[in-house]
């Protein structure tokens, strides 16, 4: 059974830093490509950055230079490391496989506000 779990997020001020962490079962991780998402009040969930199983890295526009994502095969685990924080980062938080989604976790909410 796939289990995603999601942690790490919290209240931050702007310009602000914050790592989030995801750890994965039921799936053999070493081989996954593995994606953050978010998804602020009222509006869709958004791809906001991904790693291939190889180790390369992808990111939406908007956080291109801010965040960075990595992954720990022996932890079975995928961060965002998360630096430069605005207002508009405020959302749920989600990591999951993006070839073939799987139930999405409960995701950690980030809050970005003075």
């Amino acid at each position: 059974q796939v289990q995603l779990v999601e942690s790490g997020g919290g209240l931050v001020q702007p310009g602000g830093s914050l790592r989030l962490s995801c750890a994965a079962s039921g799936i053999i991780f070493s081989l996954a490509s593995m994606a953050w998402y978010r998804q602020a009040p009222g509006k869709q969930r958004e791809w906001v950055a991904q790693i291939l199983a190889g180790g390369s890295t992808y990111y939406a526009d908007s956080v291109k230079g801010r965040f960075t994502i990595s992954r720990d095969n022996a932890k079975n685990t995928v961060y965002l490391q998360m630096n430069t924080l605005k207002p508009e980062d405020t959302a749920v938080y989600y990591c999951n496989t993006p070839v073939t989604l799987k139930p999405w976790g409960q995701g950690t909410q980030v809050t970005v506000s003075s």
